[in-house]
């Protein structure tokens, strides 16, 4: 049984996380403190200058591949390649630099999956891959990790990419079961590690300042998602490590509201959050929830 409010509270959490982070993204902690002394309000601003509760690439491309899945009834690499590519025309605030090398490439060559490069090991992947693991709830898990490997592949084929994008997708849809943490993180984090030793994030130096690098963004969002007991203190936690501190708020926020629910974001949180945002993550969730029963059928 899914519990719909959970799936919202992901989607929001994405978009929440990415606000709250990019205020500080490419910030050092210990800039962030001489600054703010704790960062944990929506207030824009940041290397983008954004306005309060605007949000970045992570989201935007999220919500363009969610409108790709609906469309084409499925997750398909070609829509979500063309998906990307429509994004990209539109100038967005921000974009990561494999995702616009790969971008261009696809428009050359029609191809929606990118060159296999141990190189292309970013996080870009990673951050919009939350309607994939709405989408495809249900299915049998190889057709999970398959559409995992599909949309991620056209930007990033890489395989630490794909290892952290297909954990990801996972963790997201036990937590909607109602998986415990402790359970998330003995059937999905630690395996992962134990697969792809770059991943281990018990036993290391605390994930500060963390790079673009997938291991490093994972290292940090686990640290804090596993180490705090709540939304808020999960997101503030992961932002104030500063560095790519949208896309780490954003993948925890991620996780953190699919663990534990809508009633967990805090009220002002969502209220500073850009309206249009807001509304375009909510109604995205129950599409692709209910389409996920469609892709079933």
């Amino acid at each position: 049984m899914i519990a719909t409010d959970h799936a919202v509270a992901a989607y929001l959490g994405l978009a929440i996380g990415d606000a709250l982070g990019s205020t500080v993204e490419f910030m050092t902690p210990r800039e962030i403190v001489a600054k703010y002394q704790v960062h944990d309000q929506l207030i824009g601003g940041g290397w983008l200058h954004l306005k309060p509760g605007q949000v970045t690439d992570d989201t935007t491309m999220a919500l363009a591949l969610g409108e790709s899945i609906l469309k084409q009834g499925k997750v398909d690499a070609l829509a979500a390649a063309q998906a990307f590519d429509g994004w990209m025309r539109a100038k967005p605030v921000d974009i990561g630099n494999t995702v616009r090398r790969n971008l261009l490439q696809f428009r050359k060559t029609g191809n929606p999956a990118a060159p296999y490069s141990d190189h292309d090991a970013g996080n870009g992947a990673a951050m919009r891959l939350l309607p994939v693991a709405l989408a495809t709830l249900g299915q049998p898990e190889e057709s999970v990790r398959a559409a995992s490997r599909a949309q991620a592949h056209v930007t990033h084929h890489c395989a630490l990419s794909d290892a952290a994008c297909e954990c990801l997708v996972m963790m997201v849809q036990d937590a909607l079961r109602g998986a415990s943490k402790n359970e998330l993180l003995h059937r999905h984090a630690h395996p992962l590690a134990a697969r792809h030793p770059e991943f281990k994030f018990r036993a290391v130096r605390q994930q500060s300042n963390p790079s673009g690098y997938v291991a490093d963004t994972m290292q940090a969002v686990f640290q804090s998602f596993f180490d705090t007991d709540d939304f808020r203190g999960c997101l503030i936690d992961v932002v104030n490590r500063g560095g790519d501190a949208d896309t780490t708020g954003a993948i925890a926020g991620m996780l953190a509201g699919a663990l534990y629910g809508l009633e967990a974001i805090p009220k002002v949180w969502l209220g500073a959050l850009d309206d249009n945002i807001l509304r375009a993550c909510e109604a995205q969730t129950h599409a692709l929830l209910e389409a996920s029963n469609t892709f079933l059928s």
